[in-house]
C-alpha cells in the first residue's frame, strides 16, 4: 500500500490547502494521473500520482490546510495480493489487541526481528488511525465556536488565508465560491469591495493609470521580498556575450516548412535547450547554495521566468530540460506558460529549478541581467535577435545575433566558469543540428 502525501512544491513551502479531489475512492489510478488540486501561496497546482493502483481512503477533506508530508490518501496496489493471515507474525495477545482496536494485522508493519508485530506496533497503528480520523473531522486551521465547542470549519485556499490576514478580513464572514464552499482570493477581495464601495461619481480613470489589483499587489510584494533577499545575500557577478544564431534561424525556417502551423518551432525552443545543455556541461552553475556550500544537482531542471497578464512574474520549471528535443521543448514551453498564466500549474511545474532562464527578446530588449532565484546560483538572460554587421570569413557581413547574459553567485563560481557556460551556448549555436 502506498501513501499519497502533500508534496513540497518549493523550498519555502511548509503547508498547502487541498482544494479538491479529482478522483474517488475505488478509482484505478496510474503514475502521472492528476488526482488532486492543491493551493499554495503562489498558485493552484494539480498534483500527479506516482503509483499505479486503486485509490483508497481519503484522509484529508477538501478545503483543509495541512503541513507538507501529510498523508492525504492511500493507494492500494491492485496487482499485489493481500498477505494471508497465516503470514502474520504475532502472538495471540497481539491478535487480540488488534481485534479490539479494529486493526487488520496484515496492514501493520512489524518492527521486531523477522517482521514480528509487537505491542508498540499496534499502539503506533492506532495512533495513526486516530490522527487520520481527527484530520478528517477537524481541519487543523478550523476555528472553534466558543458557545457550543463544536469546530466551525472555514474552508479556504492558502492564498485566500494569506490575503485575508493582510487585509484583516474574518474568513468566517466570507461566502466561498470554491469547491465545497471553500473561500478563494476573489471572495476575500469581493468582501473588501462590498465594505468599501466606490464613490457614486468617480473621476474617470484611463486604463493606463488604473491602480493595480490586490492580486497584483500581493504578487509584487512576494517578488520584492524574493529579489531583496537575493540581492542582500548573494554576491552577484555579471557576464555577457554576443551569440551568433544565424545558422539556427536558417535551420528553424527549413524545419518549419514541413510542419503544421500549430507545431512550428520558435527560437526560444533552441535557446532553452542550449542553456540546459550548457548547464549539463558546466555543472558548477547547475545546483543550489545550501548550508554555506554549493550542492550540484544531478539533473537539469530549467526555471522559466513567465510574466503574468495581471502584473508580476512566476517561475515554473521544465524538468529534465536537457533531455528534451526541440519539438518536446517547444511543447513544454507552451504548456508551462499557458498553465502559469491560467494559475493552473501542475506539481511537475513546481519542481525545484537548478538554473533559470529569462527571455525578454520578444519585447525588443537587447539584454537583461536577471536576479538569481535563491537558492539557485545562476540565471541566464536572453535578448532580442537582430541582424547586425559583423566580420564573416574576413569580409563584412550581416548575421542574426543576440546578447546572452549571465548573473551568477560568486560564492559558487567565478568569471572563468561563467565564461565557459556562455561559450558553450555559443558553440552549440554554431552547430544547430546538435540542438
Amino acid at each position: 500500500m502506498a501513501e499519497f502525501r502533500m508534496p513540497s512544491l518549493g523550498a519555502d513551502m511548509t503547508e498547502g490547502t487541498l482544494l479538491r479531489w479529482l478522483v474517488h475512492p475505488g478509482d484505478a489510478v496510474h503514475k502521472g494521473d492528476i488526482v488532486a488540486e492543491v493551493d499554495t501561496t503562489k498558485a493552484a497546482i494539480e498534483i500527479e500520482c506516482f503509483d499505479d493502483g486503486v485509490m483508497g481512503e481519503f484522509l484529508v477533506a477538501e478545503g483543509t490546510t495541512v503541513p507538507v508530508g501529510t498523508v492525504l490518501a492511500t493507494i492500494t496496489h491492485a496487482a499485489e495480493p493481500a498477505p494471508a493471515h497465516a503470514d502474520v507474525h504475532a502472538t495471540p495477545l497481539i491478535h487480540k489487541l488488534a481485534e479490539e482496536a479494529g486493526l487488520d494485522l496484515a496492514a501493520v508493519r512489524g518492527s521486531a526481528p523477522g517482521g514480528r508485530i509487537v505491542r508498540a506496533d499496534i499502539e503506533h497503528a492506532v495512533a495513526q488511525q486516530e490522527s487520520a480520523k481527527a484530520a478528517l473531522a477537524t481541519p487543523r486551521t478550523a476555528p472553534t465556536d466558543t458557545a457550543s465547542g463544536v469546530p466551525t470549519v472555514t474552508r479556504a485556499t492558502g492564498y485566500a488565508r494569506r490575503l485575508a490576514g493582510e487585509l484583516r478580513v474574518d474568513l468566517a464572514e466570507v461566502t466561498g465560491t470554491g469547491p465545497a464552499g471553500a473561500v478563494r482570493g476573489v471572495d476575500v477581495r469581493a468582501t473588501i469591495g462590498q465594505a468599501t464601495p466606490e464613490p457614486e461619481t468617480p473621476a474617470p480613470i484611463s486604463k493606463r493609470s488604473e491602480p493595480p489589483s490586490r492580486d497584483a499587489d500581493a504578487v509584487r510584494t512576494m517578488i520584492a521580498a524574493a529579489m531583496t533577499r537575493s540581492k542582500q545575500t548573494v554576491p552577484h557577478y555579471y557576464l555577457s556575450a554576443t551569440i551568433d544564431v544565424d545558422a539556427a534561424v536558417q535551420r528553424l525556417r527549413e524545419m518549419n516548412r514541413s510542419l503544421p502551423v500549430a507545431e512550428r518551432l520558435v527560437l526560444p525552443a533552441l535557446l532553452f535547450r542550449a542553456v540546459a545543455r550548457a548547464a549539463r556541461v558546466v555543472p558548477e552553475l547547475n545546483g543550489h547554495w545550501i548550508d554555506d556550500r554549493f550542492q550540484p544537482a544531478a539533473d537539469v531542471h530549467l526555471g522559466v521566468v513567465v510574466s503574468l497578464r495581471g502584473g508580476g512574474i512566476i517561475l515554473p520549471t521544465i524538468p529534465d530540460a536537457d533531455t528534451l528535443d526541440p519539438p518536446a521543448m517547444m511543447a513544454a514551453i507552451r504548456g508551462v506558460v499557458a498553465r502559469a498564466r491560467a494559475g493552473r500549474l501542475r506539481s511537475a511545474d513546481a519542481t525545484p529549478a537548478t538554473i533559470t532562464v529569462t527571455n525578454l527578446g520578444d519585447l525588443g530588449v537587447d539584454s537583461v541581467f536577471g536576479v538569481i532565484a535563491v537558492p539557485q546560483v545562476a540565471i541566464v538572460g536572453v535578448g532580442a535577435v537582430a541582424e547586425r554587421p559583423c566580420a564573416v570569413d574576413g569580409l563584412l557581413g550581416v548575421r542574426s545575433q543576440l546578447t546572452a547574459t549571465l548573473s551568477a553567485d560568486h560564492r559558487a563560481s567565478d568569471g572563468a566558469i561563467g565564461a565557459r557556460l556562455l561559450n558553450t551556448i555559443s558553440d552549440l549555436f554554431r552547430h544547430p543540428e546538435e540542438l
